[in-house]
């Protein structure tokens, strides 16, 4: 069975270095360099988590360089990723990257600024896709309290020091809660909420484990769709939900006034406390045909919920503060629906929207020849403008202005103007000492920190100076 039309969804981020070598849980090792310091922040933000601090694709850097003719966007340094999808965080002026090479996982710890890696951790990972696509991670590493965290591809979850590499704890996820292997692994990046790390895992009953590969659809759950581990020792504090694990990345949010995680599953999105993991709302949205992908994160805007997806059904505009029971499950109300539409507001694949002011711009399309760059009006779900050309995209905001990253390498900055497509100015490849060609599949959203530029094409990641002064 070939899903040839089944699109790679996966996301995000990176890092390496090493000078003594020294073993780790029997064939877990880490190799760390002397003393090499990080270059520390520049004035600017940093990147800890996927689509970085505020968890929305947005950063707060300020005096761009807007034109990057000629050179202009300067390298500062790039280096061969391996396997995997996933794009980098960054922190306390160090570049995290999460990769594959060959059966070993890898997470390698750079410093942020001049690419020298500082320490690199691995571990064996048998994972083999089953449609061809590579077997490397599609999760971003998570940074906080001087801990990083890593979510492989085969179910791996690792806690391990920030500074040394060294693992705090683990657990196989898959192993434990009796998860079957989806379409194309595990691609969802936890978050961090107090002192809990909540993840995505999606279990079964023993009795799913028969199931041939690839026959999702005689896969169930059995409770352990979201677990809650203390974030420091690894211990299980709860699991919930009764759905199989999607593509889609953990979202925290405030909705009236309190804390709420957004997990938007195979079936549907849910709305729980994150402390209990309480329910507190289900809506189910999901394409009807087998191989369908939830993988866009649900999206947050004056107290609404946006959740996207290519598969058929498209977009719904989702409001927590007012709910309602629907056969017997209390769900939020929708504001507008791209449901029963032929052409949809957005259809949103692998990439997650962007909302600025109330225009919603994202790329719309599930394959690359039709896809489009669209500005859609947050609340009526109707359509600003449209872009084609540009195959799928994914997008980064920074001061006025969208990174806009195609999948087959093309890199532009466009404004973030709601009344029309506004190309700015776009990056060469191959021109000068600083040209950088990127191939394809481009899939992971570029991140901005500290004034810096990373990009990641197929085997390779590249770090510009994006503010000239951050190097002053």
């Amino acid at each position: 069975m070939k899903l040839n039309h089944a699109c790679p969804i996966f996301f995000l981020i990176l890092v390496t270095v090493f000078c003594y070598s020294g073993v780790l849980n029997g064939n877990e090792g880490a190799t760390q360099k002397t003393e090499a310091k990080a270059t520390g922040s520049q004035g600017g933000v940093d990147w800890p988590k996927f689509l970085g601090p505020t968890g929305d694709g947005k950063s707060s850097e300020k005096n761009i360089l807007t034109d990057w003719s000629d050179g202009k966007l300067k390298l500062l340094w790039k280096i061969e990723t391996g396997e995997g999808y996933a794009m980098g965080s960054v922190a306390k002026g160090r570049f995290y990257h999460f990769g594959r090479v060959k059966e070993r996982a890898n997470l390698r710890c750079l410093d942020a600024a001049t690419g020298a890696q500082q320490w690199e951790f691995t571990y064996d990972s048998d994972y083999q896709d089953l449609y061809g696509y590579d077997s490397g991670p599609r999760t971003s590493p998570i940074i906080d309290d001087g801990l990083v965290y890593i979510y492989g591809v085969e179910g791996m979850l690792h806690c391990l020091d920030a500074l040394s590499g060294k693992v705090v704890w683990k657990q196989n996820l898959n192993e434990r809660f009796g998860v079957i292997q989806n379409f194309f692994g595990v691609a969802s990046t936890p978050v961090i909420y107090e002192d809990l790390i909540l993840v995505m895992v999606g279990g079964s009953p023993q009795e799913s484990q028969k199931v041939p590969p690839g026959a999702l659809g005689q896969v169930k759950p059995n409770q352990a769709g979201i677990c809650a581990f203390n974030k420091k020792t690894g211990e299980l504090t709860y699991s919930c939900v009764d759905d199989l694990a999607s593509y889609c990345s953990l979202k925290l949010a405030m909705l009236e006034g309190e804390p709420v995680l957004l997990a938007w599953m195979r079936g549907s999105l849910f709305g729980m406390t994150p402390r209990s993991g309480k329910i507190k709302f289900e809506f189910p949205w999901r394409a009807r045909i087998l191989e369908s992908v939830n993988a866009s994160m649900p999206v947050v805007h004056n107290g609404q919920v946006l959740i996207s997806e290519c598969y058929g059904k498209g977009s719904v505009l989702l409001d927590p503060a007012k709910l309602e029971s629907v056969a017997g499950k209390i769900k939020p109300a929708v504001v507008w629906s791209d449901d029963q539409k032929r052409a949809k507001a957005m259809a949103a694949h692998w990439n997650t929207p962007i909302v600025i002011g109330d225009s919603m711009y994202g790329c719309s399309g599930r394959h690359s020849a039709q896809a489009e760059l669209k500005c859609v009006d947050w609340q009526t779900g109707d359509v600003n403008w449209t872009q084609r050309g540009l195959a799928r995209s994914s997008l980064t905001y920074v001061d006025g202005h969208f990174v806009v990253l195609g999948e087959q390498g093309r890199l532009l900055l466009i404004k973030a103007d709601s009344n029309e497509f506004s190309p700015v100015t776009e990056y060469t490849p191959g021109v000068g000492a600083n040209g950088v060609r990127f191939r394809s599949p481009c899939w992971a959203a570029p991140i901005i920190a500290n004034g810096m530029l990373y990009v990641r094409g197929k085997d390779q990641l590249v770090c510009f100076q994006l503010v000239e002064s951050a190097q002053k």
